[in-house]
Formats: C-alpha cells, sequence, structure tokens
C-alpha cells in the first residue's frame, strides 16, 4: 500500500510541477509579480496531497518566533523536499537561497530568479558570499523572510554534519536575527527517496539567537540541530513503523 500510495504521489508531484511550471513560464510576461502565488499554490497542493496520499500529517510548534512582515534569517535543517515548499505557507513572502544548479531545470529553473529566490555557486567563494549578503539586504529591505540551510544540502535524519559558517556571515553583514527551525520531515519524505510514510511531520520554530560571536552562535545553532537529532534517534528505536521501513 505504501508503494501505491508512493506511486501516485510521486505521479501527482511531477503532474502539478510541470503544469504549474508552464503557466509561471507565462506569468513571466503577463504578470511576473504573481509568480510567488504560483509558487504558493503549487506549495499548497503538494502539501494537500501529501496528506490525502501519503497520509504525512504537518505539526508547525512555535510560530510566535516567526513575527509577520518582519525580515529575519530562517535557518532550517534540510532533510527532505518538503522544507524547500513548507515556507511558503509559514513565512510572509519567503525568499530561499539555493544552489545555483536548480537554474537549469527546464522550465521550472529560470523562474526561480524571477520570484526573488537567491541562487548561490558553492565555489565562488567572497564573490559568492558578497552577492549572497547584497541580495539579502535587498529582500529584506521588501520585508522578505529568507530561508536558508546551514547544513549545506539535505541530510538524513539523526545524522549531523559539520554548518556552513555562511549562515554567521549572512546575520552580522545584514544585522537580520537567526531562527533556528528544527524538523523530522526525513523520517517520512527521505531525501531521494521515493516511498513515503504517514506519520506527522513537526516543524520546530526556536526563538531567534541571541547576538553573540561566530563561535558562540554556531554552537547555539549545532546544539539545536544535535537534540533534534537525539529526539529523532529516541523516536526511530521506539517506533516500529519507523525501523522497518521494508513493510509495504
Amino acid at each position: 500500500m505504501i508503494f501505491l500510495r508512493s506511486l501516485l504521489f510521486n505521479a501527482v508531484f511531477f503532474a502539478v510541477t510541470l503544469v504549474l511550471s508552464l503557466y509561471g513560464f507565462v506569468l513571466r510576461f503577463v504578470a511576473p509579480h504573481r509568480l510567488i502565488d504560483d509558487a504558493r499554490l503549487w506549495s499548497r497542493i503538494m502539501i494537500a496531497s501529501a496528506r490525502l496520499i501519503c497520509g504525512i500529517h504537518v505539526r508547525v510548534r512555535g510560530l510566535e518566533n516567526l513575527p509577520p512582515g518582519q525580515p529575519v534569517l530562517i535557518a532550517s535543517q534540510h532533510q527532505s523536499a518538503f522544507d524547500t515548499m513548507v515556507w511558503f505557507g509559514l513565512a510572509s513572502y519567503p525568499v530561499y537561497v539555493l544552489k545555483k544548479q536548480l537554474l537549469k531545470i527546464p522550465v521550472f529553473g529560470p523562474l526561480l530568479p524571477l520570484t526573488g529566490m537567491i541562487p548561490v555557486d558553492r565555489e565562488g567563494g567572497m564573490t559568492s558570499l558578497r552577492n549572497l549578503v547584497s541580495a539579502s539586504m535587498e529582500a529584506a529591505s521588501l520585508n522578505r523572510q529568507i530561508v536558508i540551510f546551514p547544513e549545506g544540502t539535505r541530510t538524513d535524519p539523526g545524522v549531523e554534519v559539520p554548518l556552513q559558517p555562511g549562515i554567521y556571515a549572512l546575520a552580522s553583514k545584514t544585522g537580520l536575527p537567526i531562527v533556528p527551525v528544527t524538523t523530522n520531515s526525513g523520517l517520512f519524505w527521505g531525501r531521494r527517496a521515493f516511498r513515503k510514510y504517514p506519520g506527522t511531520i513537526n516543524v520546530d520554530i526556536h526563538p531567534p539567537l541571541s547576538p553573540g560571536s561566530r563561535a558562540v552562535t554556531m554552537e547555539a545553532l549545532r546544539s539545536l540541530y544535535h537534540r533534534a537529532g537525539n529526539d529523532i534517534a529516541t523516536f526511530v528505536h521506539t517506533s516500529e513503523r519507523a525501523v522497518d521501513k521494508s513493510v509495504v
């Protein structure tokens, strides 16, 4: 049953993404300011489809730590594609920091900069960082909330990787507060995983980090991610479904 549900969901995912990308391609010429609405619609359909087809529910905690209309840096863990869509429904006018390779995706990719998304060249060094800071300051001037994934790439639940120092550099240059976010999305919607498993994805929005040195700030963020990893490990240990994912 999980296989069939996943098959249906993936079919819906690619079909809806294609249709709304083509719609966005038209919007770029007639109403480019509506592209962000196209992205929000895509997000709503995908999250609703995950719930209705796969039994994946979403629990958001700490939304009061994300004041609407106030620019912040949302420093989120990144475990699945879910993390790239949920903020269209939670943040006010979100901007994602994303790898520039995504711009090469046919039809879909070229639309990303038109919605204000910020592509980053991971090999660009200081030039890339300066461009990131400049684009982020412009987004902040429009009261947009910036979503960045300090882990740098999707990681498996409970796996710790070195955090990218760019998050602190961005905060210090822009003056924006860092709002940490932890999640367990990868337990049910894994990275590069075909199968989706029923359960509840937690999105925990923590209070903004207190201003501090680079070492203090990065350690505070790492500590939050570490505790979230321990919670995931406990869940996996006590959950028969999470341990035996061979069940179909």
